[in-house]
């Protein structure tokens, strides 16, 4: 809260656009695939939080690892451009924790709805730009962030 105000949600593509913009665009893919498993990471702990909707958590938390490793099985390199993506961009952690930070569990599953959109979106674009056999791929990361995005927007409108 600020001055006794909720803090507006956080605009994750703002957020992440520079961190984007320092990665080669052919490498983009495998800093979201990065950024893919630590979403899983949160999904699993939400499902420990919210045991009533366990299974349908550890289900989105299962497709973020499936979306990174289709990503990463395109690049035979994968894990050495990963270390260095890290290394060259060690506020990633940081960034990620504080978009979703002290807010209370319905806003972080906006936040991630929201994201799982923008995924959706992103991946699209990379289809667009890539070989078909890369777009095939980029196109069915697509749908797995829209199946995510959905399971957290009919939690929200459950909870009214």
């Amino acid at each position: 809260m600020t001055n006794g105000k909720p803090n507006p949600l956080p605009n994750v593509a703002a957020i992440l656009a520079p961190v984007l913009a320092r990665v080669p665009r052919r490498h983009q893919p495998l800093l979201l695939a990065i950024a893919e498993r630590l979403a899983a990471e949160r999904y699993r702990t939400w499902a420990g939080e919210r045991r009533d909707h366990e299974s349908e958590l550890r289900a989105c938390a299962e497709r973020e690892e499936e979306i990174a490793g289709r990503v990463e099985a395109l690049y035979p390199d994968a894990a050495a451009i990963q270390r260095d993506i890290l290394g060259d961009n060690p506020d990633l952690e940081r960034i990620n924790h504080t978009i979703f930070a002290e807010r209370p569990l319905g806003e972080q599953f906006t936040i991630q709805a929201q994201g799982e959109r923008l995924g959706a979106a992103t991946w699209r674009a990379f289809a667009r730009e890539s070989d078909s056999a890369s777009a095939q791929t980029f196109l069915a990361c697509a749908e797995l962030e829209e199946a995510s995005a959905a399971v957290l927007e009919a939690l929200l409108a459950a909870q009214g």
